[in-house]
């Protein structure tokens, strides 16, 4: 109080003492039992540092400068110069933003001024298409006007009497227009109110009050134009008419549509073939109660519903027309030139078909192939000494490649039926002579091998009489010629009776047009993907064409011949390698070139579904068949072993499986959980582990990344290059899994001859051997007026008192049955023996 009173009087001065930052206070603190204490608290006020009020004296800049640095906090100098950067960052970021946002202000209103320009603009443009209707309008009304006056005019020479009273009313009308065209106005003319005048439209009538207005004297002396309308009228105006013609002109430009409906098509497919939209029809199915979305698949006879509700036309058709046109009919007759031959040479194994071949083109194929035995089908064509061409097809002799051998015979016009002097028709020569004739093709007999000892080429003529192949020297039309591929004796002979035989068949075919043919072989290679051999049949293929081959289609990137030479194009009979397609088709698949790719998606996309429908659908024998092979299974009478198998080329693996699935029976079977072509990857062999199958390499072998995660997963690998090591391999594994087979030996009977009770034992019979021999721990029948009354084991056999393990005929014994006691005399017993014996396939 007494520094208040003192800081109050005029001139007092405030004594120099330190503020106090507290400020105390008393608080009664009760307790139990009626105590109290009072305690002191205090309030801390945060102490405000600042530059003194008075005092310190002033220093000038100059002692300023050669002072020492100090702050009046206790700060030191780096923290007096990261403060003062802190807070030189603090303004110019405030400024910075102050600046941003002063732009964004100025970009905002720039738009806003635009906007307002625009929306200046757009009311300008409708108030001057607003003006210009009216014009219109009263350029039409000043029409009709015209026309009313003719008619009243005529009127009036008719009925002169209403003509007068019209000119005594025309003077009023006329001075009251002066009077208001002198005062500086303008008066629109009125309408004659005679019978005759003309009804005005009802949209003119609804407009005419409305646009008038009220008649004042200002109107009628100022302006009498018609009052203007709002922008948002005319906008709704113009909505209104735009969806009215809209309406209009869809009704009147629909045109009705043939749509071709196939047997089962979506619901977007169908409303793109109607050029309706897919909300529409989605829209009516729901209204007929079907919620189907775009993407689901409905039937013919619904699609016709939805057809002709729309008002189209459908035609229907089956899904399998698109196959139609893809091999196109024969070609004219003065459309075709000449074509080389195409030759199949067929025959037994190591017959020598290879070799042959080689002799003609001078090359080492033989060498090739693993153990000399050709596992794939070769292409070649060569040109004789006449300068003829012949395509040659080599095919496999082994059993497992009878479909290759047969797809050979179907696409040649040639077999020459290779034969060995030494060894005489055998299996696979006759299976050769079957498919020639199956596909009607003429046959030449080469008889290989004469040069060798012990050949005997008269009898391999007289054992081809056994199958229908009479040759010339015996009266019939086959041609024989004998030959030596190791010694190249009678190859000229040979092509001598091909070009004979070629110029009788009259080979022709026409080059200008689409090419199509046959798929000889196919494979998978890294880097370049999948690779097909075609053989021409008609037309000529080039690069850039699209080609379908089965289920796979592409545009064919490269042309390679059988020496991997590039080539531009490939006439009829010419075999060639192609890149482009993507997959690898299946052998024997015929192909053609087709004009665009939505066609040969088309054709692929249907040929996938029916290879689908056909692995899993079927009757209700098939499915009663797969289910009883899916019980037996279950009751594990079929033992699978499964397998993966992968190959250099499509007809290796395909000769694999068939091979495979030929050698089970009703209780262990190989079951092929994948076949393909190319190198083993590492999803192989994560498909090998999740089946628990080996996976087996014709001709391929497994990468890096492979052969580890194969390592690590325990899948076993196992690399082939001849197909019989891996056909005997695998049947051993599955002879393996087969159960042993229990066979019944006999050893003999014996007679009962009297019955003992021993009271250790029971009852025991005392027998006499009447045939054979009887052993302990044998299987014993009880026999009673010849029929089994039971079957159990032999536990005690005694001679006297001695147990012994067998017993001769003719002697007698004790035998006691494992627990049966029901034995009488006169019974005989059958002893036998049960042995395990492995199977075998």
């Amino acid at each position: 109080m007494s520094d208040a009173k003192d800081t109050d009087k005029p001139g007092g001065r405030k004594p120099l003492t330190l503020k106090r930052t507290t400020g105390a206070g008393t608080v009664n603190q009760s307790f139990a039992r009626g105590k109290t204490k009072s305690v002191v608290v205090e309030k801390k006020r945060k102490r405000v540092l600042g530059p003194q009020s008075g005092g310190a004296p002033t220093r000038t800049r100059e002692e300023a400068k050669k002072a020492p640095p100090r702050s009046d906090r206790g700060l030191s100098e780096e923290e007096m110069q990261s403060r003062q950067r802190a807070i030189e960052k603090a303004r110019a970021e405030e400024e910075e933003r102050r600046e941003r946002q002063r732009a964004e202000e100025e970009e905002r209103e720039r738009r806003a001024a635009e906007d307002r320009q625009r929306l200046e603009e757009a009311r300008k443009r409708e108030e001057e298409e607003a003006r210009q209707r009216e014009a219109e309008q009263a350029r039409a009304k000043a029409e009709s006007e015209a026309a009313e006056a003719e008619s009243r005019v005529e009127e009036s020479r008719e009925k002169p009497a209403d003509k007068k009273s019209a000119q005594k009313e025309a003077p009023e009308e006329e001075g009251l227009a002066g009077a208001v065209e002198r005062a500086g106005g303008r008066v629109k003319s009125k309408k004659s109110g005679g019978p005759a005048a003309p009804k005005a439209s009802p949209k003119k009538r609804a407009e005419s009050p409305k646009r008038r207005g009220k008649l004042t004297i200002q109107n009628v002396f100022e302006d009498d134009e018609d009052r203007q309308r709002s922008l948002a009228s005319v906008r709704r105006a113009r909505e209104r008419e735009k969806e009215r013609r809209e309406q209009g002109g869809a009704g009147s430009d629909k045109q009705a549509r043939d749509v071709v409906v196939p047997e089962t098509i979506t619901v977007q497919e169908l409303a793109n073939r109607m050029a309706e939209r897919t909300a529409d029809v989605v829209k009516y199915l729901m209204k007929e109660g079907q919620m189907l979305r775009a993407n689901e698949v409905i039937d013919a006879d619904m699609a016709e519903l939805i057809v002709e509700d729309f008002g189209h036309r459908i035609k229907r058709v089956a899904e399998s027309d698109v196959e139609t046109g893809f091999i196109e009919d024969d070609d004219p007759e003065e459309k075709k030139k000449p074509r080389p031959p195409i030759v199949t040479v067929m025959g037994h194994v190591d017959h020598g078909k290879t070799s042959l071949l080689d002799a003609m083109r001078s090359t080492d194929v033989v060498a090739g192939e693993a153990g000399g035995i050709t596992q794939h089908i070769g292409a070649y064509q060569v040109q004789i000494a006449s300068g003829d061409k012949i395509t040659f097809l080599d095919t496999p002799g082994h059993a497992a490649f009878s479909a290759m051998r047969a797809r050979g015979a179907n696409v040649t016009d040639i077999v020459i039926l290779v034969v060995a002097a030494d060894d005489g028709v055998m299996p696979q020569t006759v299976e050769a002579i079957n498919h020639a004739k199956a596909a009607e093709t003429p046959i030449i007999v080469a008889v290989n091998k004469i040069d060798k000892q012990g050949a005997d080429p008269q009898k391999v003529l007289q054992d081809l009489l056994q199958h229908e192949i009479v040759v010339e020297s015996m009266g019939g039309d086959t041609q024989v010629v004998e030959v030596s591929a190791l010694q190249k004796k009678g190859l000229d002979e040979l092509t001598e009776a091909i070009a004979l035989q070629a110029e009788v068949l009259e080979l022709t075919a026409n080059p200008d047009r689409l090419a199509d043919g046959i798929v000889i072989e196919s494979k998978l290679e890294q880097g370049r993907g999948a690779v097909a051999t075609l053989l021409v049949n008609r037309g000529s293929l080039k690069r850039g064409d699209i080609v379908v081959a089965g289920t796979q289609w592409g545009k064919v990137r490269a042309l390679m011949n059988e020496r991997g030479q590039q080539v531009k194009q490939a006439g009829p009979a010419l075999p060639v390698e192609i890149m482009g397609l993507d997959g690898a088709p299946e052998p024997g698949e015929p192909f053609a070139v087709v004009e665009t790719e939505a066609r040969a998606r088309d054709l692929t996309e249907y040929r996938v579904r029916m290879v689908r429908d056909s692995q899993t659908g079927g009757g209700p024998s098939a499915a009663a068949s797969l289910e009883q092979m899916m019980t037996r299974v279950k009751d594990k009478e079929i033992s699978e072993f499964p397998l993966l198998i992968k190959a250099d080329v499509q007809g290796s693996a395909e000769a694999i499986a068939g091979s495979l699935n030929k050698i089970g029976n009703d209780e262990v079977r190989a079951r092929i959980i994948h076949q393909g072509v190319g190198g083993i990857s590492e999803s192989d062999v994560s498909l090998a582990k999740s089946s628990g199958s080996p996976i087996l390499a014709f001709n391929v072998r497994a990468n890096k990344q492979a052969r580890e995660l194969a390592e690590r997963e325990g899948v076993e690998i196992r690399y082939y290059s001849i197909i019989y090591d891996l056909l005997d391999d695998i049947k051993a594994v599955l002879e393996g899994m087969l159960a042993p087979e229990k066979r019944e030996e006999f050893l003999g009977y014996a007679e009962v001859l009297e019955v003992f009770n021993i009271s250790k034992l029971g009852k025991v019979a005392g027998c006499r051997i009447t045939d054979g021999i009887v052993r302990r721990g044998s299987g014993v029948r009880l026999l009673r007026d010849d029929t089994v009354i039971h079957e159990g084991k032999l536990s005690t056999l005694k001679r006297f008192k001695d147990e012994v393990t067998e017993v001769k005929s003719g002697q007698e014994c004790g035998m006691g049955f494992e627990n049966y006691h029901d034995i009488q005399k006169g019974d005989q017993i059958e002893c036998f023996e049960v042995t395990m014996h492995e199977r075998t396939l």
